[in-house]
């Protein structure tokens, strides 16, 4: 690393490649997939690269685009013979795919309740849809409704507007009897399964069932752990009460939990 980037003091004390080679070696097999939550520099996709793994690194730093990305580019084109290249004859080749997160679908208004993202316009929010609800994301070009399918007979048409029941007994009659439509809008008319080819929501609503949002707390849920079989013997069946009681009182994730 410190050869890609000579004088660069971004990274005090970046890990060695061999260090990663051998980690790899113990652990994986060539064509793994290797995680890496916390790219850094990107030592771990670099070594798993010259390796024949397969690879996926996680970064929200900026040197995401600084270290990353120019030392993976130099990787591949054969430029770093630093760090294990030349223990594994490595000469350049392969290739990756670079995603961006996207902003949060939803948002709060002044009132407190969650509506859309002005950062989504409407092309934006019917590809999240689509995926958050498993369809493929596939518009049409003669009809409006559909915006992607998840067969060749069940359709996804994604909105912003408050449909009325007048909307939707127009939509239900296009539909027709031989296909099936989720429809998600910002509000609508009527009770959900008065269409029986249409499944109506409510996107915020449909969205936020899908998501892990305003917990405190993600720890697992211990308290329905089978007790331990009862000892005959008096004292050891106080320490195993006093024990239980003990672990009861403490977090999944405190020090002392897993002592």
């Amino acid at each position: 690393m410190r050869i890609l980037f000579p004088g660069d003091s971004s990274f005090d004390t970046p890990k060695p490649e061999k260090l990663i080679e051998r980690t790899l070696n113990i652990a994986t097999n060539p064509n793994d997939l290797v995680l890496d939550s916390f790219a850094g520099s990107g030592t771990t996709g670099a070594v798993a690269h010259k390796m024949g793994r397969r690879w996926i690194m996680v970064e929200l730093g900026e040197h995401c685009h600084t270290h990353i990305i120019p030392r993976l580019q130099k990787v591949i084109d054969g430029k770093d013979q630093g760090g294990i290249s030349k223990a594994v004859n490595w000469k350049g080749g392969g290739g990756f795919r670079y995603y961006r997160l996207a902003p949060s679908l939803l948002e709060k208004d002044k009132w407190g309740n969650w509506v859309i993202s002005k950062e989504f316009n409407a092309t934006m929010l019917a590809e999240a849809a689509c995926k958050l609800e498993g369809f493929t994301y596939a518009p049409s070009d003669e009809v409006y409704w559909q915006h992607g399918h998840s067969t060749e007979r069940d359709f996804i048409y994604v909105t912003t507007q408050s449909l009325t029941a007048d909307q939707l007994n127009a939509l239900s009659e296009d539909v027709g009897t031989e296909s099936s439509l989720l429809v998600l809008c910002s509000a609508f008319r009527g009770k959900a399964d008065r269409w029986p080819n249409l499944t109506v929501k409510k996107i915020p609503h449909a969205v936020l069932k899908r998501c892990e949002w305003g917990h405190d707390d993600y720890s697992l849920k211990v308290e329905n752990l089978p007790e331990a079989p009862p000892d005959l013997t008096p004292e050891s069946s106080f320490s195993r009460k006093g024990q239980k009681e003990n672990l009861g009182q403490q977090g999944l994730f405190d020090e002392e939990a897993g002592q």
